[in-house]
């Protein structure tokens, strides 16, 4: 960055729920970040977990805004954490997750001077329980710029969630997260491309993404229903109809192997128009295994 621009100031919030065993290193990783100017917010959203008690030693200690409330969900814990915040650029970040020591400081460098970037990302690692790496899941990506059609349509590798850095003005262009839709990502990259800006995700990798039992989109069908609520807010685009099917015969095909009653409300809901060499692959896993 040039020592004569501003050093913006990012707003990094984190919503714990649940993640006791990880959201030390979380923390730390955050404030040992090798950019100067980060405020952190941290909420408890309910954990049952002895959450609290961790973070209470932990902002005593380190000294970052610490709040605790009853389990609202992430969107409504974001906007609210997004309204009291002051920095420019706004990056939520998971409990369970890792950032590596100069994430932030790429990111900012990268901005400067590029309005129309609307988010900033970059790549991940995975990690399991225990913050051990699993490279058998790693694949090597080059930088991409993402536009509404790009999302939407699937044409390009999308922007890892541990690593999304927004711009507060695009946040407040599209109104922020909405609660109705508990996926709350996909939906808010969608809608900030479709205002007009781009998501351009950097080569780097940026963070650790914690694999667990835990991880939301192990919930096959919290994930089913989370992904259709958020196309249907695109209706109106002429490619919907195909996107949702490409959607369900991609989770009918995991279903029919772990969850044969949810593949199968999966395969009524497909019209036969729609079917292809998934489906039918499905359907095979569901009558043969």
């Amino acid at each position: 960055m040039n020592s004569s621009e501003p050093v913006p100031l990012v707003s990094v919030i984190v919503s714990s729920y649940n993640h006791a065993p990880y959201i030390e290193a979380c923390i730390e990783s955050v404030l040992t970040q090798t950019y100067p100017n980060i405020e952190l917010l941290v909420v408890d959203d309910g954990s049952h977990d002895g959450s609290v008690e961790k973070l209470r030693v932990l902002q005593r200690r380190l000294g970052f805004d610490f709040r605790e409330q009853g389990n609202k969900g992430l969107a409504s814990t974001l906007n609210d954490c997004i309204a009291r915040s002051r920095g420019s650029l706004i990056a939520p970040f998971g409990s369970d997750d890792v950032m590596l020591p100069d994430r932030i400081e790429k990111q900012v460098a990268y901005l400067q001077g590029k309005p129309e970037v609307g988010i900033c990302a970059g790549e991940i690692i995975h990690v399991d329980a225990r913050g051990e790496p699993l490279p058998r899941r790693e694949k090597r990506r080059e930088f991409r710029r993402l536009d509404f059609d790009d999302i939407f349509l699937a044409t390009k590798d999308g922007a890892p969630a541990p690593t999304l850095l927004f711009r507060r003005e695009a946040l407040e262009c599209v109104g922020g997260f909405d609660p109705s839709v508990k996926l709350e990502d996909l939906l808010i990259e969608l809608k900030i491309t479709r205002a007009g800006y781009f998501i351009d995700v950097l080569p780097d990798v940026l963070a650790q993404y914690r694999v667990h039992q835990a991880n939301t989109y192990k919930n096959r069908r919290f994930m089913i229903e989370a992904v259709l609520a958020t196309y249907d807010q695109f209706r109106d685009h002429p490619a919907y109809e195909q996107v949702c099917a490409r959607f369900r015969n991609s989770m009918l095909l995991k279903c029919a192997a772990d969850d044969k009653p949810l593949a199968k409300e999966l395969l009524a809901q497909l019209p036969v128009r729609h079917w292809n060499a998934k489906t039918l692959r499905a359907i095979t896993r569901l009558l043969f295994s």
